[in-house]
């Protein structure tokens, strides 16, 4: 781990160290300085040259990496050399690959905030689902890729289609609909010995939501509640638009969404912090949790969040992670407008959207070559919905593009 710079503070403010395998949190990072945090930024040596707010950083440390993936023990070691001079009060994973490492490197030096058995809920789908059961929260039936023959009991009494899930991967990365037994015996043949860091689980056919909620001293200060156009792993494997937006606050069909999130954070033991949840409303009616997440929403849908309600979840994470005795943490009141987002692969290295020009636009995507995304905004959800369907039916036209999922993101 190499140190890109070196300084010493007069006095002792809080000192923030956040951990980013990935580019991203850049909100957070200076929300931090804002806020008079000392921060710190360990990230992976192949980022080094990435835009990070380098004015809102006091030091950077770089961890050798593979495809942004760093070795724990040397993860471990460095950050324990680096506390030799640094008094480090906060850790902070800034991406869902490094909440596991932010778990383990507070449990070594003490820090205080979520432990490894926690952390596990927000990362091991096999284990955040396991719990919600046991808390009696509803879940899609499962089972651990593990014995065989209780495998072959599960597919005799649960239907098909199942989905296959990687335990500890992020988003729609690594996930198979599977429509028949020997379909899955084939899929499970070619994992190998990474047969068990799988689960399969009951295919629910209904519409996605996400939750994207902030706590404290595990009171909920904060909620919203959006729904997804086609379900992600949809979207992921047979190529479309992604689309989501934002529902009313306090809506009826906002409302049970929320509650359920609150049951969900209960459970798993949040303590303080941001998290994105995803629930589906089944054929049946019912509300069923899918998985959840100690980290902002992907996607751009932070910028979604901050179109509908002006509350930047990145700036008010930051907040959040530092507050305490003495410094307690409300957010501001938020803004009660709607907002919806549409996302795609392009054709185009750099595609023009000047003719999606309708008042509502508030946001358009321009620093991804190949990408294309707009939000708009209205007081009237009725309005987003209008737009949403008209500009995604163009998008199709003028722009989509489309490659087979990732196993890990690239970005």
């Amino acid at each position: 781990m190499s140190s890109a710079a070196s300084s010493t503070p007069a006095d002792r403010p809080l000192s923030v160290l956040c951990l980013a395998s990935y580019y991203k949190g850049i909100e957070f990072l200076r929300e931090c300085r804002r806020q008079g945090c000392r921060t710190l930024l360990l990230t992976s040596h192949s980022l080094k040259d990435e835009n990070w707010p380098r004015e809102s950083i006091d030091e950077i440390f770089y961890m050798p990496d593979v495809q942004k993936q760093w070795n724990l023990q040397d993860a471990l070691l460095g950050v324990s050399y680096m506390a030799r001079t640094e008094i480090i009060d906060r850790i902070v994973a800034l991406d869902d690959f490094d909440v596991e490492t932010a778990a383990t490197l507070r449990e070594h030096l003490r820090v205080p905030g979520m432990g490894d058995t926690t952390a596990r809920y927000f990362r091991d789908k096999l284990a955040m689902r396991a719990r919600a059961r046991d808390a009696g929260l509803p879940v899609p039936d499962f089972i651990h890729v593990l014995n065989h023959a209780r495998l072959g009991e599960f597919m005799n009494r649960v239907s098909p289609p199942w989905v296959l899930k990687p335990r500890s991967m992020a988003g729609s990365m690594g996930i198979r609909k599977i429509h028949s037994a020997d379909e899955f015996w084939q899929a499970v043949e070619k994992l190998g010995d990474q047969q068990s860091f799988y689960l399969l689980e009951q295919y629910v056919a209904g519409d996605i939501y996400h939750v994207d909620s902030i706590f404290d001293e595990r009171e909920l200060l904060f909620s919203i509640a959006s729904r997804y156009g086609r379900p992600p792993m949809e979207v992921s494997q047979q190529g479309d638009i992604f689309s989501t937006a934002t529902l009313p606050l306090g809506s009826p069909e906002a409302q049970p969404l929320t509650d359920l999130n609150v049951q969900v954070m209960k459970a798993f033991g949040l303590v303080r912090g941001v998290s994105h949840s995803e629930f589906i409303r089944g054929r049946d009616n019912r509300l069923y949790f899918l998985e959840t997440s100690a980290r902002v929403g992907g996607a751009h849908i932070v910028d979604l969040i901050e179109a509908a309600t002006g509350l930047n979840m990145w700036a008010e994470w930051a907040k959040v992670e530092i507050s305490g005795p003495g410094k307690p943490y409300r957010p501001p009141e938020p803004r009660r407008d709607s907002a919806g987002l549409l996302v795609s692969l392009a054709k185009q290295e750099r595609p023009d959207t000047s003719a999606y020009n309708d008042p509502e636009v508030v946001w358009r995507m321009t620093e991804k070559k190949h990408h294309v995304g707009l939000i708009v905004r209205s007081p009237d959800p009725q309005r987003v919905q209008e737009l949403l369907h008209n500009y995604a039916d163009r998008m199709r036209r003028d722009f989509l593009a489309w490659q087979p999922p990732l196993e890990r993101p690239n970005f």
